[in-house]
């Protein structure tokens, strides 16, 4: 057949078939619905032997994957809570150990600032009783050298007013020793008259 042919054997067949009318033009032919079921049942049956169970796998490999994944975000919040409480735990104890050292460090420097109270009161103390000791040993020897001084003095004075010597010691004695007691009465006398007035 000649490609001019072609045509006109297309028209000579459309001439032959029968003019489709209403409802007829969405109805398909019967052998049109018989052929399109086979082929539709010979791709249902490739697809639900072949093609379904790798979506199904591929499907449970996902929900598997998620759920995995799920469970290690659930597990890696619940090491975190974990950690994140024994951090708060830490931290409080060591808030507390700080606290404790703290007050340990108080404690000890009250005792330390009360111990050097202590010694520094001693030492005053000694200090003091130190001082008055040399004072009133001082005193002592200055008395002494008061009452020798005064001895010889009033032995001179004595000798030269009764014009004999005084030589002997136990004289010598008696008469500082008044003298000394006469002073002191009329220091005293000179006292009470002060206070008096």
């Amino acid at each position: 057949m000649s490609l001019a042919a072609l045509p006109a054997a297309f028209v000579t067949a459309a001439e032959g078939t029968e003019e489709v009318q209403g409802i007829d033009l969405i109805i398909p032919a019967p052998y049109d619905i018989f052929w399109s079921a086979v082929v539709l049942l010979i791709i249902a049956i490739a697809f639900y032997k072949y093609a379904l169970p790798t979506f199904t796998r591929i499907l449970d490999e996902r929900t598997a994957k998620i759920e995995g994944g799920l469970e290690k975000a659930e597990l890696a919040q619940a090491e975190a809570a974990a950690a994140r409480d024994e951090y708060q735990a830490q931290l409080q104890e060591a808030r507390t150990e700080a606290a404790r050292i703290r007050e340990e460090a108080r404690g000890e420097g009250s005792q330390i600032v009360a111990e050097a109270r202590t010694k520094a009161s001693e030492e005053a103390a000694r200090i003091t009783e130190t001082a008055h000791r040399q004072i009133e040993a001082e005193r002592q020897q200055a008395a002494v050298q008061l009452k020798q001084d005064v001895g010889t003095l009033a032995t001179e004075l004595a000798s030269k007013i009764v014009g004999e010597a005084l030589e002997d010691e136990v004289r010598q004695s008696r008469v500082v020793d008044r003298f000394l007691d006469e002073l002191a009465a009329n220091t005293a006398t000179t006292a009470d008259a002060g206070k008096g007035n």
